[in-house]
């Protein structure tokens, strides 16, 4: 018998594969002996093995993983499967190129910002700054509905203060509000007049102040007056008057997402994705740097270009995963009825926005998916 076939060592020199290789692979019952020897354990393969083997070394040399590599090789020749197979892990390479692209566009952006300190603008925390700015007055509606977009997102985390509050950002005409809790970051702005005609580094307004500043907007008033003085922050609506003291903490630096480069951007109702995320499937996954376990949901997007929450993590063109409880609060905040998501790639943010409402969104950071060999 032994005549007939090849041994471990003959089949590793002529396919390119390692002996130690061949073995997992009849560990993994991908590529298993024709026949092993009961007392010395040798493995011996039919020739007819020799073209699975070479195939395999292929295989291996692209990154498919293993049950792709597994299905690969079960199926006919000229299998549809095979194919489909082929083209799927084609796709997550061409979107990992694409991320990667990106990636290194803006690791280029911080190089040239690290040699030139004085001419742009730094790619670190925002400073606050000790000047203040004069009252603003913003429509008291806009500023409610801007609060009702980022509130979600403040950060709750004792070890990071600088999170517990809303960034007031003056911005020319605008006032940009931000919060983070690192994991999932909103924006929101509202037209605002007695602003500083350049961009002013912000103030961080703690939770209950802002808490206490929603309160007062949801009574009957038109206008809101804001004051930042010597980090004392000052708010008027309706004749009632909250203030406190603002946190005097570097903020996080939020400019770099704003700046997203998405592949994909699907139109949907508000209250069809939630239906679709409430009653989808969902799988739990480790999340943060502490690994947490969560649920976690799978957007996808099907072949006709929908949006669709997966069932299962096979192989897609688009597939991004977020914490479900994260995507519910960004897709409740505000009470939006359109929305418009824009997807990268898998290590890609997800953007939530709101059509017509161009500086009110929200961004998920992606929960990294086990690789599905």
């Amino acid at each position: 018998m032994e005549s007939e076939l090849h041994s471990i060592g003959e089949l590793a020199r002529a396919s390119g594969l390692g002996v130690g290789t061949l073995r997992y692979y009849d560990g993994a019952e991908v590529l298993t002996p024709a026949w092993v020897d009961p007392h010395a354990g040798y493995r011996w393969y039919r020739p007819g093995q020799l073209a699975d083997a070479r195939l395999l070394a292929r295989l291996r040399r692209v990154g498919l993983p293993l049950a792709g590599i597994r299905a690969v090789l079960g199926a006919g020749p000229g299998g549809v499967e095979a194919r489909q197979v082929l083209d799927a892990h084609l796709r997550r390479l061409e979107d990992g190129l694409a991320d990667a692209r990106r990636e290194l566009s803006l690791i280029r952006t911080m190089i040239e910002q690290r040699e030139q300190p004085m001419t742009t603008t730094p790619a670190g925390p925002v400073p606050r700054r000790s000047a203040g700015w004069t009252p603003a007055t913003v429509p008291a509606d806009g500023l409610a509905a801007a609060l009702d977009a980022v509130r979600f997102a403040v950060g709750g985390d004792p070890e990071l203060p600088s999170l517990a509050g809303v960034l007031f950002e003056p911005d020319g005409p605008v006032l940009r509000l931000v919060a983070t809790d690192r994991y999932r970051m909103a924006f929101a702005e509202v037209p605002a007049t007695g602003t500083p005609d350049q961009p002013t580094a912000g103030t961080i307004v703690p939770t209950a102040l802002v808490d206490a500043l929603r309160a007062l907007l949801a009574a009957d008033a038109t206008q809101a007056a804001l004051t930042l003085a010597d980090g004392h922050f000052r708010a008027e609506v309706g004749g009632h008057r909250i203030e406190g003291a603002a946190l005097d903490f570097d903020y996080p630096d939020h400019r770099a997402l704003t700046r997203l480069d998405p592949q994909h951007r699907i139109t949907l109702p508000a209250a069809e994705l939630r239906a679709a995320v409430e009653t989808g499937a969902t799988r739990t996954l480790p999340s943060g740097p502490q690994g947490t376990d969560c649920a976690v949901t799978v957007l996808t997007l099907t072949e006709d270009g929908r949006l669709a929450v997966a069932a299962d993590l096979a192989a897609r063109q688009v597939q991004v995963a977020v914490n479900r409880d994260f995507l519910l609060d960004a897709l409740r905040a505000g009470h939006p009825e359109q929305l418009l998501l824009e997807l990268g790639g898998p290590i890609a943010p997800l953007a939530i926005r709101t059509p017509g409402r161009a500086g009110t969104f929200s961004v998920l950071m992606p929960v990294r998916l086990p690789d599905a060999g």
